[in-house]
This record gives structure tokens, sequence and C-alpha cells, in this order.
């Protein structure tokens, strides 16, 4: 079991969590992740690592509450202990030898995003951060980034917080400026990091994005998280989850994101009216 040590609402729909995970945070690095099970008949769920704390061995989480299975994991709180929680999987994210780079974090992507500025900063790397969102209210993690970027440009889509824009905005325009990035690493939604691979690829700046699709095993056997990377198929959960953005398949990532909505939507009702039940 896996104790909760804090828990943390960063806006309306998204949270953080600190699980005492101590053989876990003793081997992660980021761009991995882990799976987890609220309860014993829950749902497998991969989250990307957003930290961790090798000396009080624990693992930071954010996740979004969008399912029926964040739905279980959010009705949990500190002092109480996840069933299951492994881990570390997928390929850390390569770092090293890198100079100056670009971090475009879209949504509750940043929770990805920050991880890796930060290993890159602790390394001496420029580090720009672009990091966007719909509106002030679902900002999460600036202090952080603050932290850890020479340069921090905050984006909205409706200009209510930092400037009005796309992250592809901000990114084009420090290009434009003549920074000159050894690579631009993008994470956030499917169609955010294609806009951004559309970009940096008629600039020619390697790109690498992290990609996050459906998982089940998270050990390759499964097969569920294929892609299709350079036109060979690859699984994010052992290839990955970080690939070549020029090279991935961003439309048929798309497809098979939405293939499961409605069972997705069937799940988070079941479990809201579970959990309401309960609450009674």
């Amino acid at each position: 079991m896996y104790k909760i040590v804090r828990k943390q609402e960063l806006n309306p729909t998204v949270t953080l969590m600190k699980i005492e995970a101590p053989l876990i945070a003793k081997k992660a690095e980021p761009g991995q992740f882990i799976i987890f099970r609220a309860f014993d008949d829950s749902e497998r769920v991969p989250l990307t690592i957003a930290d961790y704390d090798r000396d009080k061995g624990t693992v930071t989480i954010i996740y979004q509450i969008v399912g029926g299975a964040t739905m279980e994991l959010n009705s949990l709180n500190e002092g109480d202990s996840l069933h299951d929680f492994v881990g570390p999987l997928g390929k850390p994210s390569e770092t090293d030898g890198l100079k100056k780079v670009a971090v475009v974090g879209g949504g509750v992507g940043c929770a990805i995003a920050y991880p890796i500025a930060k290993k890159l900063h602790n390394l001496g790397c420029e580090v720009h951060s672009i990091v966007g969102f719909r509106n002030k209210d679902l900002v999460i993690l600036e202090d952080e980034f603050k932290d850890v970027s020479d340069k921090l440009c905050m984006m909205t889509d409706d200009g209510s917080y930092g400037t009005k824009g796309l992250v592809t905005n901000a990114l084009e325009e420090l290009i434009k400026e003549g920074n000159q990035y050894d690579e631009v690493i993008a994470i956030g939604p499917v169609i955010m990091m294609k806009f951004v691979c559309l970009l940096t690829k008629k600039y020619d700046i390697k790109t690498i994005v992290s990609m996050n699709p459906i998982m089940i095993d998270g050990t390759g056997m499964c097969g569920g998280c294929r892609l299709t990377v350079g036109g060979e198929t690859k699984f994010a959960c052992v290839d990955g989850p970080d690939f070549d953005g020029h090279l991935v398949d961003f439309d048929e990532a798309m497809h098979r994101g939405t293939m499961y909505r409605d069972f997705e939507t069937h799940a988070r009702e079941s479990s809201c009216n579970l959990l309401n039940k309960e609450v009674k």
C-alpha cells in the first residue's frame, strides 16, 4: 500500500499528490511514468512522474479529474493509501549535452514538462519555458517554472493571464528573436504538440514530444499504446514516452485517442454515482 502524504488542489480539475514510494523515488527520472490503481478493483492508469524526492522517498503525481479512475483516485485523502503504484516505467528523457532548450507545456501537460525543465536547469542548460492554458483559472506550477527557467512565457487562450495567444505564437517569436535551440521539448494535448512540430520543422529544430496514448500493462505486451513513428509501429510504454515529434503520426494518434470516449463517459458516470452513494 502506498500512503498519500500530501494532497493539494491546483485548480478545480487538477490535483497534486505526493505518494510514499521510496523504491520508485530512488530510481525515478524525468519523463518516466507510474501505473496506479486506487482500489483493488480499479482500472490501471498511467501517470507521468511530476517530481520525486529521493531523500524523503516520495513521488509526486499531478492528475486531471476526467474519468472514473481519476475520480476514484481523487476520493482518497492524505493518510489514505493507493492499492497499487508501479514504476518507474518508460525511458527517461534524454537531457545530456543540451545547452539551450525551449520547453513547451500545455495544460496539465505542464506537470510532465516541469521535471524535465528542472533537470535541464540543474545541469546548467539555458531553459526557455513556454506554458499555455485556456484561462487564468487553469494555470498550474507557475512558481515552479519560474524557479527553473531563464525565460518564462505564460500564455492563455483568452488573455485572462499572461499573454493572449497560443504557445506556438510565443515559440515562433523567440525563434525569430534569434534564439538558437538545441532542442524543443513539447508536452501537452496531441493537437498542440502537432502544431509545435509543424512550426519547428519549418525552422529545422529537433523536437521531442511525450506521447500518452491508451495504456494497459505498461510493459509492451498489450499493444494498446501503439503509435506510428517514422512509418514504424512503436509502443509508448517501452519505446517512449518520448519520441521525435517530426516523425510521429499525430492524426492517427488523435483518432485512436477518441475510440473509447463513450466507454470513458460511462465509467465516469458510474464512478460519480458510486461515490455519491458513498457520501450519502
